[in-house]
């Protein structure tokens, strides 16, 4: 078994007198997808911000490749290769795909004091990242952001992360209010990237999506970890029924699933 990625000991994380995080354990481990899973308020969010660097936790201990760490800042954070994709992705759509992708680390061409923006090497890098990942309908670079889906804009976040030498990516909802096929694209994506050995996390409330793809997975309970297992000792009735706290949740997904 290959050494832990990152690793959270026994983490709380209190706000005042408010409980948010209770004694987590967790693993992430590189070329494995570990699916956070629980329902709204269940300490998903800030568990997300424990692992980005957001926060620092009150108690315990977080290993980053097997050493003890505390990230002072996100920005620390995604130097040492944590790359954080939210559900709103945070690209800017009236500006180009080439632009998106290399935002804050532009290439530059000509010396000072009249060098500029390498925009053909840019589009080049982007359309050719894009296209490695499954990512066929857009072949300029020109092309703005603001006309992509919103999986197509989350393949391009997770593309861009993984070219600047990403070593874990935490996924916050990223099929949330996707359709079918979208939802499909990321999930494919996350594959490509788990293939290419990131460790990977994947915080949903959708456990279709996570049994599709997981490896292995963490359910939070109102901060707790409620249950920890492996990827087919589970299933998803089990897996819903987790996370409704013990209620039987089966005929609720025939129905939603019925909807879908």
């Amino acid at each position: 078994m290959s050494q832990p990625l990152m690793e959270l000991r026994d983490v709380d994380k209190f706000f005042g007198s408010t409980k948010a995080l209770k004694h987590v354990s967790m693993q992430v481990e590189p070329g494995k997808i570990l699916c956070l899973l629980g329902d709204n308020g269940a300490g998903k969010s800030t568990l997300i911000k424990v692992l980005s660097g957001y926060h620092q936790p009150t108690s315990g201990t977080l290993m980053f490749e097997g050493r003890p760490t505390k990230f002072a800042s996100p920005r620390e954070a995604r130097q040492r290769g944590i790359a954080t994709v939210h559900q709103d992705v945070g690209s800017i759509p009236l500006m180009s795909v080439g632009r998106n992708f290399f935002l804050g680390a532009e290439p530059a061409t000509g010396r000072w004091p009249f060098k500029s923006i390498d925009t053909r090497l840019a589009n080049e890098v982007a359309v050719e990242q894009m296209q490695k990942f499954g990512l066929t309908r857009v072949t300029s670079g020109d092309q703005l952001v603001g006309t992509m889906s919103g999986g197509e804009r989350q393949v391009l976040a997770i593309g861009r992360a993984m070219y600047f030498g990403a070593k874990m990516l935490i996924l916050d909802e990223p099929t949330s209010a996707l359709g079918v096929k979208e939802a499909a694209m990321v999930l494919k994506m996350m594959r490509i990237a788990r293939q290419n050995g990131a460790g990977i996390v994947f915080i949903t409330h959708n456990a279709r999506h996570a049994m599709s793809v997981g490896d292995t997975f963490v359910v939070l309970i109102q901060g707790e970890v409620a249950a920890s297992f492996k990827r087919g000792e589970k299933s998803r009735e089990e897996v819903l029924n987790l996370m409704a706290g013990g209620e039987d949740m089966s005929e609720l997904e025939d129905d939603l699933e019925q909807i879908d």
